[in-house]
């Protein structure tokens, strides 16, 4: 239905934000089971080095472009316009639809502090919205029995939608692994969780316009971001400049 754009080895969906919204809402209210991801460089660099990873991400409903040079790369190799389409920016739209919906959402993943702080910022902001359940699972492997138990918690619980904060790849792998069996969409929203709560600030939104998010990111938490940034953000800008030298020699 929507054209998918390769950029290096991953295929986003060029589609508008609010389009985007509007499905994923329609799909919510069906409790149609499937993920949809919001993808940034560090993805596209886990999905070109990890096939399998990659075979994840082809599953999803949507793979919306999160990180802004994700949204340039697609104007640069194929001469289209895509909005960048953040998880940061896209959690607090579909709370006020959920809210205007009275619908209802789980929220899966982070801290106990970070869900209690979202949880009374959600309820004060968007009151109509219904938080069904929310569960902080433990930082290690599930057995199958706590997996089965999330599992039941969720459908029993009949939220439309699933906010999924497990970090990338993790939380990719865990909506792949049990979408079929949930009765909800699950939106892998990662970071947006502690600063949608308000524990962390955002970049300013000339930052977000230059595509430099990532450096206030690692200038908030450098011993965290700085092995990833100095890896991902070169690989990715040596793949897709021979990715437009291709395009030129075509």
């Amino acid at each position: 239905m929507y054209q998918r754009l390769r950029i290096i080895s991953l295929d986003i969906h060029n589609i508008s934000f609010k389009e985007s919204l509007d499905q994923i809402s329609a799909w919510g209210l069906d409790n149609k089971p499937g993920f949809v991801c919001f993808a940034n460089v560090h993805m596209t660099i886990e999905a070109h080095i990890k096939p399998s990873f990659k075979e994840i991400l082809h599953k999803a409903l949507f793979v919306l472009p999160d990180g802004k040079p994700l949204a340039i790369a697609c104007t640069w190799l194929y001469k289209i316009k895509q909005e960048r389409i953040s998880g940061m920016d896209f959690m607090p739209a579909l709370l006020k639809r959920a809210d205007m919906l009275q619908a209802k959402i789980f929220l899966y993943g982070s801290t106990n502090t970070v869900l209690e702080k979202l949880t009374s910022r959600i309820e004060a902001i968007y009151p109509k919205v219904i938080i069904a359940g929310k569960i902080a699972p433990p930082f290690r492997t599930l057995s199958d029995t706590e997996r089965e138990e999330h599992i039941r918690e969720i459908n029993e619980s009949g939220a439309n939608f699933v906010l999924v904060a497990l970090g990338c790849p993790k939380q990719e792998k865990w909506m792949a692994e049990n979408f079929i069996r949930i009765n909800s969409v699950l939106l892998g929203l990662g970071g947006a969780f502690p600063v949608v709560a308000g524990i962390q600030k955002r970049s300013p939104l000339w930052m977000q316009n230059l595509a430099l998010e990532w450096l206030f990111r690692l200038i908030q938490e450098p011993k965290r971001m700085v092995k990833r940034y100095a890896y991902t953000n070169l690989h990715f800008m040596q793949l897709l400049a021979k990715e437009l030298i291709k395009n030129i020699f075509k």
